[in-house]
């Protein structure tokens, strides 16, 4: 089953309890993303540690986020921080799999902090809410395609559009 909520609803359904396992969450998060920038050489700027600090948090949260948004955010925080710096990041983050990058639907794309393990996106058209799912094509399915097409299959991405049920309730079009 798949269950999409809303951002508020989201948000309101951590307790009390959930708020520790999110703070350890963010914490690992946080140390993954900069020893990622240790071991690739790059030095640990303040940048550098605002932009893990603000993407551990949306990973652990379980929140997708726009670069622009990011950067926006870490203008608050820092005004001399880069825009070009911020979007480097993100790229990076993605290239080394720290990150997954998710079609909107739109033209546009978003981020979020994903497990390292196989899975797909179901994206809501309507509030943009982006679900995890580990439903995948079946391997028949990849041999009829590679058959098909006289292409050796190496791997593949599945992004699904759609209204989740919280817009399908309320009516939003």
């Amino acid at each position: 089953m798949i269950l999409c909520i809303n951002e508020t609803a989201y948000q309101s359904s951590w307790a009390v309890s959930e708020a520790a396992a999110t703070e350890s969450q963010t914490e690992s998060l946080e140390a993954s993303v900069l020893e990622l920038f240790d071991r690739l050489g790059l030095r640990t700027t303040r940048p550098r540690r605002l932009i893990a600090a603000r993407v551990a948090r949306a990973g652990a949260s379980g929140r997708e986020f726009a670069v622009e948004d990011l950067w926006k955010e870490l203008l608050d925080l820092d005004p001399g921080i880069g825009r070009a710096t911020v979007f480097r990041s993100v790229d990076l983050l993605v290239r080394e799999g720290l990150l997954d990058r998710v079609p909107t639907g739109n033209g546009r794309h978003r981020y979020r902090a994903c497990g390292p393990h196989h899975h797909h996106h179901v994206t809501c058209t309507t509030c943009r809410r982006v679900v995890e799912i580990d439903q995948c094509l079946s391997p028949a399915l990849l041999e009829r395609v590679a058959s098909a097409t006289d292409f050796a299959i190496e791997g593949h991405s599945l992004e699904l559009f759609g209204r989740c049920p919280v817009c399908r309730k309320g009516g939003r079009a």
